[in-house]
């Protein structure tokens, strides 16, 4: 009000002069008012800072139905992410992509490695108000391992003694150390009170599991049943116990039976993010209005070898010849629809900033079919009049044929014919046998059945080789399918599983890595992404270094759908 007045006052002014200056008076005045009003916003502008604000909507859609809520239980998509955003866990994936304290305040870690003092933030609490407390964090470790459980996840604990030494602080000790333990932590905490009277035998049946109360960024407001009886959708509020108020207001998720329904209901308006559509689905969804992120997961489809099965096999110019005729950059684009990263290493592209080695030592115009048949002349290989490749061994003339062992799903199934197809066109003779998932497991892969597999790998987070890779591993229930076997490599896989400097952990990792790309136990193809599709409006914190989709979450509370301008005086992180 005195600002309008001031300006009555000196236009009243204006007023009283003759007519002739009036005007040009009124100019100056009003030139002056405007640019003295432009200036103070650029000054404005220049000092206050663009925030978070609270509000906004979070529709998500799922496929799948809830049933296990409950991170000592989850298996599925729909329980995984549900439980990731009730539940809280000692440590979390921070915007880096490294692990941070959430319901920790420390992680203390002894000298050999064994024992893990972990003490707690003593202001967490549940969605119902009680505190969170070593007890809980006890009651839930020991839940997990309990075999009458039958947990999912009760092969990460086995062997760990859990002591509780206050109210807010407990060591876990290791059998012997192993560095990617410490992923555990991730895990989300049960509330003991809620759960501790109920017999073990009755936990997987308890209500809790479809209306949990946990610790996390959000709690249950609402549930909706469908017909059927059936979870149709979960109304989520913000909680503010561990890591703050989230900033969106309120998250629906939405679930579908299965992913013709959920593209449906995508191009229907029902929901605004999803995750993990495959390539085929992504073409039937308008895309302009949504963000759509992608990063790779810890993972690698690839070609594994058993040169105990093929002569052939065991002659480095086949290996190479055979990953040479690969066109992985193709195979991606026809397969994957681009969903996937080129992989000639047994670290999963995008990881560790191990640089993948190019195994082509011709020049760069000339055609992967043509680098595979010079590689194949130089080992020694003669093509017939038929075009089939043949050499003596060992006194005996052998014919350069695979045979392709694989599951019968649509993803194996294309890649193994994409796979067919141009080692055929080399010269190769090539058979495919398809299997059902369970078979392929008793029947090819735990006998070691094969000479090559079409196979997929899950290493997680902490890039662990050790199972896959160590002489230890070569038989069953061993995962080293290839049984591959070199002393190097032995103690290098040692060395990194109790390595605790992550930046000698990562050397160790690399150079068995340029070995094993080396010596070709195996034919590295790719590395699948993971996607998720966002509504614009929404700005997610980083989401960068996942294992699982449902870890895109991680950082959930510090997701914005609006802002506000605020002078660094009024913000409340200042």
């Amino acid at each position: 009000m005195a600002r309008l007045a001031l300006i009555d006052k000196a236009l009243g002014l204006i007023e009283r002069k003759p007519a002739s200056d009036r005007f040009i008076l009124r100019m100056l005045f009003f030139a002056f008012l405007g640019s003295s009003i432009y200036f103070g916003l650029i000054v404005n502008n220049s000092f206050v800072d663009i925030s978070p604000s609270y509000g906004g909507v979070l529709t998500e859609g799922i496929i799948g139905t809830p049933r296990f809520v409950n991170p000592v239980l989850a298996t599925t998509r729909a329980d995984l992410d549900m439980s990731a955003l009730i539940y809280s866990g000692l440590l979390k994936i921070g915007v880096n992509g490294e692990l941070v304290p959430n319901i920790a305040e420390a992680v203390t870690i002894s000298e050999d490695g064994r024992t893990y003092n972990i003490t707690l933030k003593k202001d967490v609490r549940f969605h119902d108000g009680t505190p969170l407390t070593a007890r809980d964090v006890v009651y839930t470790i020991t839940l997990i391992q309990n075999p009458d459980l039958k947990s999912p996840v009760r092969g990460n604990w086995n062997g760990v003694i859990v002591e509780e030494l206050g109210e807010y602080e407990i060591n876990l000790v290791l059998e012997e150390a192993y560095t990617p333990f410490i992923e555990n932590l991730t895990i989300g905490i049960l509330p003991r009170h809620t759960w501790d009277e109920l017999p073990i035998e009755q936990i997987p049946f308890s209500q809790l599991n479809t209306e949990p109360i946990g610790s996390g960024p959000f709690e249950i407001e609402s549930v909706s049943y469908g017909v059927s009886g059936l979870i149709e959708a979960y109304h989520l509020a913000p909680f503010d116990a561990v890591s703050g108020r989230p900033n969106i207001d309120k998250v629906t998720v939405k679930f579908y039976k299965n992913e013709s329904d959920l593209v449906e209901g995508f191009n229907k308006g029902e929901f605004s993010s999803t995750a993990q559509l495959p390539s085929t689905e992504l073409s039937k969804i308008n895309l302009n209005k949504y963000q759509v992120i992608n990063e790779p997961l810890p993972r690698i489809f690839g070609i594994f070898l058993n040169q105990n099965k093929s002569a052939a096999l065991r002659d480095e110019s086949v290996r190479k010849a055979l990953s040479l005729a690969l066109d992985r950059g193709q195979m991606i684009d026809e397969i994957l629809y681009g969903g996937g990263l080129p992989t000639e290493s047994p670290v999963p592209s995008g990881f560790l900033g191990l640089e993948s080695i190019n195994l082509s030592t011709t020049s760069s115009t000339s055609t992967p079919l043509k680098q595979a048949r010079e590689e194949l002349v130089a080992g020694g290989w003669k093509q017939d009049d038929l075009g089939f490749w043949t050499k003596t061994i060992a006194g005996e003339s052998v014919t350069l044929g695979v045979t392709l062992r694989t599951a019968n799903t649509d993803l194996f199934d294309s890649t193994a014919t994409y796979v067919a197809v141009a080692w055929r066109e080399l010269g190769v003779e090539v058979r495919i046998e398809q299997f059902e998932q369970t078979d392929l497991l008793q029947s090819v892969i735990r006998p070691r059945d094969f000479e090559a597999i079409l196979f997929g790998i899950d290493m997680s987070r902490a890039i662990d080789l050790y199972p896959f890779w160590h002489s230890s591993q070569k038989d069953d229930p061993g995962l080293n399918i290839s049984q591959y076997a070199n002393i190097e490599v032995d103690s290098l896989l040692e060395d990194a599983l109790t390595e605790q400097d992550v930046a000698l952990r990562i050397e160790s990792v690399n150079k068995v890595a340029n070995i094993i790309t080396e010596e070709l136990p195996a034919i590295f193809l790719f590395t699948p992404t993971f996607s998720y599709i966002l509504d614009k409006d929404i700005t997610t914190a980083s989401i960068t270094r996942i294992s699982r989709p449902y870890e895109r979450f991680m950082n959930i509370e510090s997701w914005y759908a609006h802002t506000e301008r605020l002078w660094p005086l009024f913000r409340e992180d200042k």
